[in-house]
C-alpha cells in the first residue's frame, strides 16, 4: 500500500508538470481496490530536510486515490508559502503521506483538562474559534514537543491570538499514518 500511494503522488506530480499521462487511475483501483474507499490524506514535500509544500484533506470526501492525486499536486504547485516545484527539484523531492483517521471532537473543561487530554506526538489537532481554524499534524510534534509552544503556534497559524486556549475553542483531533 505504502509504494503504491508513494508512486501515484510522485506520478501526479510528473504528470502536472509535463503534461503527460502517468496514472491509470482506473487500473490502479481494479489491482488496489482500497483506492476506490474514501480517504483523507496530507501530501508533505521536503527539500534538503526543508519544508518545501504541504496541503491535504481533514476529513474524507473522495476516493483514496484522488485525495492523493489532487493534494500532490497541490502540495507541488498551488502551496501559497512557495513557487511552483520545478522539475531539477522533484528528482530530490522527498514525499510523505499521512493517512488521516476522522477528527473527532475532543470535550475539556478548561486548559488544564485540554492538557491532560492531548497526546503529543499521536495526535493531530484541529482548533476552531470564531470562524477561524488550523490544523497541525501529529508530526508538528517533532517541531514543537512543548504544550504550550505547539497551541502558541497552532493559534497563530488560525490567526488568533498565541493565548487563545483561554478563550476555549473548540478542539478536534486526529491521528495519521505517516507514509514515507
Amino acid at each position: 500500500m505504502d509504494e503504491v500511494l508513494l508512486k501515484i503522488a510522485r506520478d501526479s506530480i510528473l504528470e502536472e508538470m509535463d503534461g503527460g499521462k502517468h496514472i491509470d487511475r482506473d487500473e490502479l483501483i481494479s489491482k488496489h481496490d482500497y483506492l476506490s474507499e474514501e480517504g483523507a490524506v496530507f501530501v508533505t514535500l521536503n527539500l534538503e530536510g526543508d519544508l518545501r509544500g504541504c496541503i491535504g484533506s481533514l476529513i474524507a470526501h473522495r476516493a483514496l486515490v484522488d485525495d492523493v492525486i489532487e493534494n500532490a499536486k497541490a502540495a507541488a504547485f498551488r502551496d501559497p508559502r512557495f513557487s511552483p516545484l520545478s522539475r531539477d527539484e522533484l528528482d530530490s523531492v522527498e514525499i510523505e503521506i499521512s493517512l488521516l483517521s476522522p477528527p473527532k471532537e475532543l470535550i475539556y473543561s478548561d486548559e488544564n483538562d485540554l492538557r491532560s487530554k492531548i497526546r503529543a506526538f499521536e495526535d493531530g489537532v484541529i482548533l476552531s474559534l470564531e470562524g477561524r481554524s488550523a490544523t497541525f499534524l501529529p508530526s508538528v510534534w517533532e517541531q514543537l514537543p512543548d504544550f504550550d509552544l505547539f497551541f502558541e503556534y497552532l493559534c497563530k497559524k488560525a490567526g488568533l491570538e498565541s493565548n487563545a486556549l483561554k478563550r476555549h475553542p473548540q478542539i478536534h483531533t486526529y491521528q495519521a499514518r505517516k507514509i514515507k
